[in-house]
């Protein structure tokens, strides 16, 4: 396609240069708002059981270690799902990997309405909590269709919007069963109402398929047939893999979404306990850290941008340690507010908005990871999201004999320890938090690195070429205005991969 055939302004390979969530037309917006509406769906139903365990408790006779493991078991079966994910959206694009998961979900979102026993609760929420793999689709998505210079925007944009469905369903799950409850017993009201969430799953992921398309110049099926595309080999599974950033940001990353997750599985219950209040207010009051993601985390890629377009990638990593450290000191500050209705509620709305923006910040470094093997640490630094909760509610939330209160304190310091981990991270040309960029090291030595001198003479590096020229800016403003500007090579130059052997 030329740029002409695109409603927003496009750079080399065809990727939006500005960013405009209020457009609906335009291949590239239809991508955005179908990703953040797929991830906003599945959160939705992944804690709505969640929002409603008052009630849930009482029908199905479940007690704390079972409201746990109900929870844990919400957020560990899709770590699987989310590195999966990543191959998924390498092999046959975002598209079928949002659209799979939305359709083959919604039958466990409609079974809660048969629950009648723990066992039976646990398992449907394992197999709901598997539709939160579309968030690495999310952000693969943004990040085909989006410029390098505004990727963290939107990225974090995506993501925030979708993650709001976590605290748009504690407002909206309690408002359907008391409405419901009008005309039907309390424990029947309940069933009927995951019948919503279970048609969005449905409308999603027709949707998706009906009006979206894969990268800006079109399908993946449709790219191939021209020879266009690229087939992906098993070799970029262990680019990803052999990558230490990616396995640096997965843990880190299971410390600002995963404390997320954690809290959305845990705050309606603990103002229920805590302070003694109605299931309803206790809904209102717990989806406020959810709905923190209508802005917190947009905070987090515009500061991750805004960072690298002064400092380049140290900027971004200075961006995340900063907002993922206060993140854990505001945790445990909540924790000791437990005596205050009043002091818990502001701290807990600073406490979001930080984990929200961290997270933001987060996915502001993950696409300059790998460009080959994009989906591969997509997926993984996602599934680092869903074990870091899942570690962190089987250490500290499922002992009765620990307070909730003194769970979220000890959340705290876990998440300031884990996060010293970002001052690790470091790329050649570019840097890291202590440590300038090597001498003569350029983007394209680090992208085009991921491939053979023979790969590079056929022409599969030549995408990977353009992201190098465009990752150019990641260099900061001091650096762009007194560095010679050193020519890009050319991507079949075939000596290049026998180059950069000693450099990487």
């Amino acid at each position: 396609m030329a740029e002409s055939d695109f409603l927003l302004p496009v750079d080399s390979e065809h990727k939006a240069c500005i960013f405009r969530p209020y457009f609906f037309t335009g291949v590239h917006m239809r991508a955005f708002h179908a990703s953040w509406m797929s991830f906003f769906t599945s959160f939705l139903s992944t804690f709505a059981p969640a929002a409603l365990a008052p009630v849930l408790r009482e029908d199905l006779n479940l007690n704390k270690e079972d409201l746990t493991n109900a929870g844990i078991a919400a957020v560990t079966g899709t770590i699987a799902a989310r590195i999966a994910m990543g191959t998924v959206c390498d092999t046959v694009g975002p598209r079928f990997g949002h659209a799979f998961l939305m359709l083959l979900s919604a039958p466990a979102v409609f079974s809660m309405a048969l629950v009648t026993n723990p066992a039976g609760y646990i398992a449907c929420r394992f197999v709901i909590g598997l539709s939160l793999a579309t968030f690495v689709a999310c952000q693969f998505w943004s990040s085909v269709m989006f410029n390098v210079k505004i990727v963290g925007t939107v990225n974090a944009t995506g993501a925030g919007w979708g993650n709001l469905g976590g605290g748009v369903t504690q407002i909206v799950m309690p408002l359907i069963f008391a409405a419901i409850k009008t005309s039907q017993e309390p424990f029947t009201a309940w069933r009927y109402a995951f019948f919503v969430p279970g048609c969005m799953h449905i409308m999603v992921g027709t949707l998706i398929l009906t009006v979206t398309q894969d990268l800006p110049d079109g399908t993946y099926s449709a790219l191939r047939k021209k020879g266009a595309m690229n087939k992906v080999d098993n070799k970029v599974f262990w680019i990803g893999a052999k990558n230490y950033r990616m396995w640096v940001l997965t843990i880190t990353y299971g410390y600002c979404f995963g404390v997320e997750l954690t809290m959305n599985n845990i705050v309606v219950q603990y103002f229920f306990d805590q302070f003694d209040l109605s299931l309803s207010l206790s809904g209102l009051l717990g989806s406020m850290f959810g709905l923190m993601n209508i802005f917190a985390r947009s905070i987090g890629g515009l500061t991750s941008d805004w960072a690298a377009k002064r400092w380049g990638m140290r900027g971004r990593l200075w961006a995340l340690w900063l907002l993922q450290t206060a993140e854990g000191g505001l945790a445990v500050v909540m924790g000791l507010m437990h005596n205050s209705l009043g002091a818990t509620i502001v701290t807990m709305v600073l406490f979001s908005t930080f984990v929200q923006s961290a997270e933001g910040a987060s996915y502001g470094v993950v696409p300059f990871v790998s460009k080959r093997a994009l989906g591969i640490v997509s997926g993984f630094v996602g599934a680092g999201g869903n074990a870091g909760s899942s570690v962190t509610q089987a250490i500290f939330f499922k002992d009765s004999e620990l307070e909730t209160y003194e769970g979220i304190s000890f959340m705290g310091v876990m998440v300031i320890g884990v996060t010293l981990l970002v001052w690790l991270v470091y790329f050649p040309m570019w840097g890291g938090m202590f440590c300038g960029p090597k001498e003569g090291f350029t983007e394209e030595d680090y992208y085009l690195g991921e491939y053979t001198k023979e790969e590079i003479a056929a022409g599969m590096a030549n995408a990977s070429a353009k992201f190098a020229a465009e990752s150019r800016s990641q260099r900061g403003l001091k650096a762009l205005a007194t560095a010679e500007e050193k020519p890009g090579k050319e991507v079949d130059d075939t000596a290049h991969a026998a180059a950069v052997e000693g450099k990487v």
